[in-house]
């Protein structure tokens, strides 16, 4: 195992990724119950989403970890699953919607053979792939003061603090506080470790309550596609070309946003090149394929696969017990809803994780406009927008305009100006999702 995933050579070891992988999948455990919520709001069955959401990850993260060797997680994406929905509120049969996610799962995986998308990593400006971390980080700092109650909705300002005497709110201060504490002493795993005590807090103190402890898997009713015909039908008949285009884009730059930021963090990103890019790319491309044909919205790779990274995780050992834990968990459904279902425990970490991600804004040129702005633009709005994509797109934007304006136009990849009128379009006239 040790040789297979080249452990010495990322400096790591079979219990450090271990925990690692187990870091990841608290931090994401979340989906597995989101998202059969989400989706079932659709009418989807509850049961059929929660098995297609376990099958794509296992299917995604394991290709991940066997064939790219990356400490990467993939599941349904929060935002895709969003846009779902409302494709299927359009007056779609969710079963007809599920062939725009599968057509768009066939064209990602022909898309993922070629040399696009490892073009497209390298085309990106080391400008804008440093903002992407950066704004990731901001992204998941937020979505984790967000979940656990430090920051809520406010009707004239947006946000504002949340009640610093509730219990969730305290344990996921406490949370934080920990989690600093033990990294500045260099405790391995401490991210880890910071769930647990808060978990075990929480069980004391009544935030976490269980219905049960185990369930066998319930594949549900019936495959949402049985040939690979009738989706190309479906789309064509319900003119759903617009669905397929917004899921690929959303799908291609969540991910490559995401793998970016994660493989920079932990340094497995080399001159802005990325080994196994073409596997690693793959990933996403089968789990959302696979996921379509069980019944679940588009896979990408996890931010919160950074939470991973943080705790040590360099190869695809973490992954790999991503996968496990995933295959583990559709055996005890009522003890991972229980524990997901408390965000005080996995919010402290992505905070922590945040923080840690922003340091890659001090690698960004802020005294030349042309590079600032664009950066800028992408930092802020991906946790303004709470979408990646959105930030990614716009960046994308207004990178090639303030090169241009400063007579540097021949300097950004052609790729970069073919990105930038596909995110115009699907911002501008498919709704921005």
């Amino acid at each position: 195992m040790s040789k297979f995933f080249r452990l010495e050579e990322h400096g790591t070891t079979i219990q450090t990724e271990i925990i690692a992988g187990l870091t990841t999948f608290l931090t994401m455990a979340y989906i597995i119950v989101v998202n059969p919520v989400i989706l079932s709001s659709a009418g989807v069955p509850f049961n059929q989403v929660f098995m297609a959401t376990i099958l794509s990850a296992i299917v995604g993260t394991g290709w991940m970890a066997l064939c790219a060797n990356y400490p990467i997680a993939i599941a349904p994406g929060l935002g895709m699953n969003a846009y779902f929905v409302t494709v299927v509120a359009s007056g779609v049969d969710y079963r007809v919607a599920f062939s725009s996610v599968f057509l768009a799962g066939i064209i990602f995986l022909l898309l993922s053979f070629t040399s696009l998308r490892e073009k497209l990593i390298i085309a990106i400006p080391e400008t804008l792939k440093s903002a992407i971390t950066a704004g990731i980080g901001l992204f998941i700092a937020f979505v984790g003061l967000r979940l656990s109650g430090v920051i809520v909705g406010d009707e004239s300002n947006l946000v504002k603090l949340g009640d610093l005497q509730s219990i969730g709110v305290i344990l996921t201060l406490i949370g934080i506080l920990l989690s600093v504490v033990l990294m500045i002493l260099n405790v391995k795993g401490s991210l880890f470790i910071s769930m647990i005590v808060i978990a075990i807090i929480s069980f004391f103190t009544g935030q976490i309550h269980f219905d049960g402890f185990m369930a066998l898997p319930n594949f549900g009713h019936q495959l949402m596609i049985t040939d690979p015909i009738t989706p190309f039908k479906n789309v064509i008949a319900n003119g759903l070309y617009g669905a397929v285009l917004s899921f690929l884009l959303i799908t291609i730059f969540d991910t490559t946003g995401t793998m970016i930021g994660v493989t920079k963090k932990a340094g497995l990103m080399k001159d802005g090149n990325l080994e196994n890019a073409k596997q690693a790319l793959l990933a996403d491309a089968i789990g959302t394929t696979v996921g379509s044909i069980f019944g679940t919205s588009p896979t990408s790779a996890y931010i919160e696969s950074g939470t991973g990274v943080a705790a040590g995780g360099r190869t695809g050992l973490t992954a790999l017990t991503v996968a496990a834990m995933f295959a583990i968990s559709s055996f005890f459904f009522p003890v991972v809803s229980a524990i997901s279902s408390v965000s005080a425990i996995t919010s402290p970490a992505l905070v922590i994780v945040g923080s840690m991600m922003m340091a890659s804004a001090a690698e960004i040129d802020w005294e030349d406009l042309s590079e600032a702005f664009p950066a800028f633009i992408v930092i802020l709005t991906m946790p303004l927008t709470n979408s990646i994509a959105t930030g990614l797109a716009l960046g994308f934007i207004t990178y090639p305009i303030t090169k241009a304006i400063k007579g540097e136009a021949k300097s950004v990849h052609p790729l970069v100006y073919a990105f930038a009128v596909l995110f115009f379009i699907q911002l501008f006239f498919l709704g921005g999702h």
